[in-house]
């Protein structure tokens, strides 16, 4: 525990770093996101064309393969097109947020004489459906707000890991009190 705090605050420290700069950039962190998302998929693609010729995978070669070129795919998409990719991923975001909204609706005035407080239920999926349709009509609003949202869970993230770093050498160091 002694040695080993200071990692907790270099976490913690990177985490508050990228979420102010999500929180004040977010532009260009989605930007960087689907680059090393595109570069991710990239290099796992190419391991996985590799692995084809190794024998030591449990796969069928087929589905390597297929999985194999839907990473490169994905990878140099990702790269070559990042704003196509962060449109596809709002779309696919908002889609599932008009589905949702509108299954929780449908599901609070089924369920009306059954739950007392079901208009929480409706309510929220009122609002998963205005934010569903929200991100449909302005596209890059919601590549913002999901950029916020990542900072301040960033944010939190990083706080906590610096508060459990202080923690840590608190503790350490009244350990090493006791003992002689």
């Amino acid at each position: 525990m002694s040695r080993a705090w200071w990692v907790f605050l270099l976490y913690g420290l990177f985490a508050i770093a990228f979420a102010l700069f999500a929180l004040f950039r977010p532009d260009a962190t989605v930007w960087m996101m689907i680059m090393a998302f595109g570069l991710l998929a990239l290099a796992d693609g190419v391991v996985s064309l590799l692995s084809v010729f190794r024998k030591q995978i449990a796969l069928p070669n087929g589905l390597l393969l297929l999985y194999a070129a839907a990473s490169i795919g994905f990878g140099l998409l990702a790269l070559l097109q990042p704003q196509t990719v962060a449109t596809a991923l709002v779309w696919l975001l908002a889609t599932w947020l008009v589905v949702a909204g509108i299954a929780r609706i449908v599901f609070a005035v089924q369920m009306r004489r059954l739950i007392h407080g079901n208009w929480l239920l409706a309510l929220s999926g009122i609002l998963a459906l205005l934010l569903g349709l929200l991100f449909i009509a302005r596209p890059n609003l919601g590549i913002a707000t999901l950029t916020v949202w990542l900072g301040i869970g960033a944010l939190v993230y990083g706080v906590l890991q610096v508060a459990l770093a202080l923690y840590m050498r608190q503790r350490a160091q009244q350990v090493q009190q006791v003992q002689p």
